[in-house]
């Protein structure tokens, strides 16, 4: 099967992402990496682009100038990376939208919900795929939770409990530390720091696993370094469409955590545990029974799970790995819209710019209630209310 071109706008040198993007997408020979502009410095941008084996006449000094060379070109990439910060992310994928190419996003995906709204709108009008990076829905286990909701091995879903909690950003001497200032300034960050940098993850996630969409909340916002422009902690309660309540907190000065990304569903027959750092096992208790550790890789596992499972039972899994699967879900979506053929319905996973879009509408909802002292809020875009 001939491979697809992929091509990448950031992610450059040091940069804390790409690593994980380009290991990805290439991890099952599905894209080859064609083009990219990988640095805002033009000189720098292209030759970490020849570094990694990029062609010296597609390795960009800009998007604009990538963008303007690959739309001319026969052989384009068939999926492209929008992997800069946060402020430049409408415009970019806006412009290769438009210029007929699929996009794959980092979130958030925008800085407004206006604009948010307006990419949705773009994707749907001219047929093109527009996802988003939340890359932690793609491990096995996650998806695997996903099909132990959906087929009713809980019940009715009561509550979900979802964090994202490190102390990262602890340090009050890290002020002026430029990988850690930017995302406490509104004019980079926007409304929001710590919810929108993390809290979306573990919201979209838990909106994932149970299939439902959060419709209000109400946060508890703080900047516990009272330097802060922005929050660095957010503890946020949440009110699902299909009944479930939810709790999400997100910090960046929990000293003593690493990642913390952790999700919890309790049903009415059971419950579920996972933790990202530890993303090979999943902890079930059925109503009645004993506590059951499913492991990733054991047979009898959900379509949805096998097919994103790739090393062997009780090797480490990575998140590279569940970014690959996010790549692989993509380019079996390319793959059937190019060959007029339904794709794998394993493979429908990959998040939309819907959720994009839900998550910026959160952002925005975590911010107004953090200003009004936790009042509940409508945390639906305007375009999904009616």
């Amino acid at each position: 099967m001939a491979r697809l071109r992929w091509g990448m706008v950031g992610g450059g040198e040091g940069s804390q992402i790409g690593p994980a993007h380009r290991l990805g997408a290439r991890l099952d020979g599905a894209f080859d990496f064609v083009a990219g502009a990988l640095d805002h410095r033009p000189e720098a941008g292209r030759a970490f682009g020849r570094r990694l084996g990029l062609d010296a006449d597609r390795s960009y000094g800009d998007w604009r100038e990538m963008l303007e060379s690959e739309a001319a070109r026969d052989d384009r990439p068939d999926l492209v990376t929008v992997a800069t910060p946060n402020n430049t992310h409408y415009e970019i994928t806006k412009a290769f939208l438009e210029a007929g190419f699929d996009v794959l996003c980092e979130k958030p995906m925008t800085m407004t919900v206006e604009e948010a709204e307006d990419i949705v709108r773009t994707a749907e009008d001219l047929g093109r795929i527009c996802a988003v990076n939340y890359g932690y829905t793609g491990y096995p286990l996650v998806r695997h939770m996903r099909a132990m909701v959906a087929r009713g091995d809980l019940g009715r879903i009561r509550m979900v409990v979802a964090e994202f909690a490190h102390g990262h950003h602890a340090d009050a001497d890290d002020a002026d530390n430029p990988r850690v200032r930017w995302r406490y300034d509104p004019a980079q960050a926007g409304v929001s720091a710590q919810f929108a940098d993390c809290g979306i993850h573990a919201l979209h996630m838990a909106s994932f696993v149970i299939g439902q969409e959060v419709e209000r909340l109400s946060a508890d916002t703080v900047s516990c370094i009272e330097t802060r422009a922005l929050e660095d902690d957010a503890m946020v309660n949440l009110r699902f469409d299909g009944g479930t309540v939810g709790r999400l907190w997100t910090s960046s000065i929990a000293i003593g955590r690493q990642h913390g990304l952790t999700l919890q569903v309790f049903g009415e027959r059971g419950g579920l545990r996972w933790a990202q750092e530890q993303p090979n096992q999943l902890y079930w208790m059925p109503l009645g029974g004993r506590l059951q550790v499913i492991e990733r890789g054991e047979p009898g596992l959900s379509p949805e799970a096998d097919r994103a499972t790739r090393v062997t039972i009780g090797h480490a899994e990575g998140m590279p790995l569940a970014f690959a699967n996010i790549y692989s879900d993509l380019a079996e979506a390319i793959r059937a819209r190019k060959e007029g053929r339904p794709m794998d319905p394993a493979a429908g996973l990959f998040p939309r710019a819907e959720d994009g879009l839900r998550s910026v509408a959160a952002v925005f909802a975590v911010a107004e209630s953090g200003r009004a002292d936790g009042r509940w809020v409508d945390a639906r875009p305007p375009m999904f209310r009616s």
